[in-house]
């Protein structure tokens, strides 16, 4: 067959089960020199054990990977990097206690002899060269990468992914954490690259910026292969019918004034040094609050420190009007707050626990006697939100690290929602989810405000605050620059007061 001849990458009857769950189902599918391929589909389609084979994370139960032509068992990712196979993980993989310019040249060690000296003047000139490319050569090379954002993290991990000069990229959900501006850019790196020669396999739950980057476009539903098309064939409403089977509506909020009433939460005149300055707010009963903002805004510092994460030298927050101290998560659990974190894998989930211990793990206190945990309480409370949620594994002992990023970000939810919050902060709640799972998190926070919740929603995703949101809070500089109601929202005013360039000052 010419697929045979001419295919870079080329999977034949690939099938991979784990306890429970069929994730790939003889899958068959073949991905070309020089194009862009993108593979989507809900969560726990199938879409991460396929990339995690190219990778060498995981290995088929059945069937054979072909590279150029030739079976190849790929058993370990050194040996996918000796292919010239890089893949940028949408969980980062990247050791927070090294700087910027070793992560990025970590792939290079690897290649090294054992006892081989480092030459770290070469590690600088390859970041260096690496960030250039993707616009932010300002960036610290001796920093540790544990000190920047999440959205500087995952440029990091894309440059590192740039430096092997590889001939197959896989870029899962590469954007999720990006600013437009730096997603356009990396969308003119990918293009460049694809010109250069380079293969990209991408995988993304925007479908947009799919028809827009992809020339052909892979659909995966439970873990079977359900159609290969070209691009300029696509349209969103038939890519979402082949990705779910059945009809998902995601609409703007109901947004009805009755439901809100007394203040919740009031943040007065918080201050960080060096990060953010006299950020104040409130956030009603019933009332969904959004936060916007670029990446250096220190919206994400806000978030950490209302949740006790990250030290606050002033201000004062208040709880139902009473003045609270929080300088740890437990005080904010404690006064009926919780935070659903933005890195899922790194400050959400425990990996190697069940599902059902990670939705009950902050709320023992409340299935516990005398120390004892009362495992039918347990079980009880982990069914129910599972079922509420529509959390999709084989059983509740499924081990977190074997869901999908989906059903991983639900779980953590139904944990918070455990605990029987007043205030729930969700930090960039959809990130890498599907279509589906993110209008089934829409109706719960929906819900949750109509039942007398407070939530404040810190998102990259403008479309999310202003289809979602009754206020959107923007800051800049570590100020709020601007608060919009949903009537005025909208992206350009947004992004142009983000930049410091307008301020919109409506009523709180």
């Amino acid at each position: 067959m010419d697929d045979q001849k001419t295919a870079i990458i080329r999977l034949e009857n690939i099938t991979k089960t784990f306890p429970g769950v069929v994730a790939l189902d003889n899958i068959n599918l073949s991905i070309f020199p020089g194009e862009i391929h993108a593979i989507i589909g809900e969560n726990g389609a199938g879409k991460s054990t396929l990339m995690n084979l190219l990778a060498g994370e995981l290995q088929p139960d059945e069937g054979v990977i072909y590279f150029k032509g030739e079976a190849k068992v790929i058993a370990n990712p050194a040996i996918s990097q000796s292919l010239g196979i890089a893949v940028v993980f949408q969980e980062l993989a990247l050791c927070p206690n090294l700087s910027i310019a070793e992560n990025i040249s970590l792939w290079q060690v690897r290649k090294k002899p054992a006892l081989a000296f480092i030459n770290r003047k070469t590690f600088k000139e390859t970041a260096v060269k690496a960030l250039t490319s993707l616009g932010v050569a300002d960036l610290n090379l001796n920093q540790p990468v544990s000190q920047l954002s999440v959205a500087k993290q995952q440029l990091v991990e894309i440059s590192k992914a740039i430096s092997t000069s590889a001939e197959v990229l896989i870029l899962d959900e590469p954007n999720s954490a990006l600013t437009q501006e730096e997603t356009d850019h990396l969308f003119n790196i990918v293009r460049q690259l694809k010109d250069a020669g380079v293969t990209i396999i991408y995988i993304s739950h925007h479908l947009e910026e799919v028809l827009a980057l992809a020339d052909k476009i892979t659909v995966l539903r439970d873990g079977k292969l359900v159609d290969t098309i070209e691009a300029v064939d696509a349209t969103i409403t038939n890519l979402i019918a082949r990705m779910v089977g059945r009809t998902i509506t995601t609409q703007a909020r109901d947004f009805t004034e009755e439901s809100i009433q007394q203040v919740s939460l009031e943040i007065r005149n918080l201050s960080s040094t060096g990060l953010f300055e006299d950020v104040s707010f409130e956030i009603r009963s019933g009332e969904i609050v959004g936060i916007a903002g670029l990446p250096d805004s220190h919206k994400d510092e806000l978030v950490e420190g209302l949740f006790g994460l990250r030290p606050i030298q002033a201000g004062q927050i208040l709880i139902h009007g009473k003045p609270v101290k929080i300088s740890a998560p437990a005080d904010a659990i404690r006064e009926g707050m919780f935070l659903i974190p933005a890195d899922r894998r790194g400050w959400g989930a425990f990996l190697q626990l069940s599902l059902q211990d990670n939705t009950v793990v902050s709320s023992l206190k409340n299935i516990s006697l005398s120390g004892f945990i009362k495992r039918r309480e347990m079980q009880q409370l982990a069914e129910q939100y599972t079922h509420d949620l529509d959390i999709r594994a084989s059983s509740l002992r499924q081990i977190m690290a074997n869901l999908s990023g989906g059903n991983q970000q639900k779980v953590i939810l139904a944990r918070g929602l455990a605990t029987k919050p007043f205030i729930l902060v969700l930090h960039e709640p959809t990130r890498g989810i599907d279509v589906g799972a993110k209008a089934e998190i829409y109706r719960i926070l929906d819900d949750l405000a109509r039942q007398g919740s407070a939530i404040l929603i810190i998102s990259s995703e403008l479309p999310e605050l202003i289809s979602q949101c009754d206020r959107i809070l923007v800051m800049h500089d570590g100020r709020v620059d601007g608060i919009f109601s949903h009537t005025e929202a909208s992206e350009e005013q947004i992004l142009a007061c983000a930049m410091g360039h307008a301020v919109q000052t409506s009523l709180q």
